[in-house]
């Protein structure tokens, strides 16, 4: 029997006095797949944002995982962002981003063999070759970058892991193994994932949990085969808003 990592109550966020998330209560199980689905502007980032702290809120999230977790540290949370904002001209690759996020010593003083080896890793376990690392990062295709941000997320092993909008930048044929490598990650390491998706076949077939925002407020929630049927997905997004790659 499950139980639950996270346990969201009466959560509050006003922003630029625009009230977002309006008295949210809900529960995140302990290696499950949570899926988070709603229109834009329904507050789904608004909420991951708050679960990172990076948010003013009111209410509680408490980690329910037995550790002293005041601070939202990365040991224990991986995020990964929609999209990275890369200046093209700064002369970054693939190999000082890891690096930046890996090593203390400034680039400048070189990578150590170590580092290297713990990079060639990373890309292994998001199945990714290893070559990428000489690859500028403002020339990676959406898949490969969002793969990159991926293997940080996940380095060192989170307890908890935030997609928002993951496979947005993804090729649309390479959208599928992307998710089956989230499911992967999720049994294998155990970790916990929120996943924000306008993708309903996604979170039909891999889901374990779904959560329908709708104008800051819960709008419904359950197991994936009832959040998405016609009835409910009609009610959060409206007959012109669903997306499947499958239909």
């Amino acid at each position: 029997m499950s139980h639950a990592l996270i346990e969201i109550k009466d959560l509050h966020v006003e922003l630029g006095g625009t009230r977002i998330l309006k008295g949210l209560n809900a529960h995140l199980d302990h290696g499950k797949i949570t899926a988070l689905i709603g229109m834009n502007g329904s507050g789904k980032t608004t909420l991951l944002r708050a679960i990172l702290k990076e948010v003013p809120y009111s209410g509680r999230i408490a980690f329910q995982c037995g550790h002293d977790h005041s601070k939202v540290t990365p040991e224990y949370v991986g995020y990964v962002p929609q999209k990275l904002n890369i200046d093209a001209r700064l002369p970054l690759s693939v190999r000082d981003l890891l690096a930046l996020a890996l090593q203390r010593r400034p680039l400048f003083l070189g990578i150590s063999r170590r580092v290297t080896r713990q990079m060639e890793a990373m890309l292994e376990r998001v199945w990714t070759p290893k070559s990428l690392l000489d690859h500028p990062v403002e020339k990676l295709s959406g898949g490969e970058l969002q793969r990159v941000l991926l293997a940080l997320a996940i380095e060192p092993k989170p307890e908890l892991l935030l997609l928002d909008e993951p496979a947005a930048g993804v090729d649309f044929q390479h959208q599928e193994k992307f998710y089956d490598l989230i499911a992967r990650l999720n049994q294998e390491l155990g970790v916990t994932v929120l996943l924000v998706s306008h993708d309903t076949g996604m979170v039909s077939d891999r889901a374990h949990h779904v959560i329908c925002l709708k104008d800051g407020k819960i709008h419904c929630e359950g197991p994936p085969k009832q959040m998405v049927s016609a009835e409910k997905l009609a009610e959060t997004f409206g007959a012109k808003g669903i997306y499947s790659h499958q239909h």
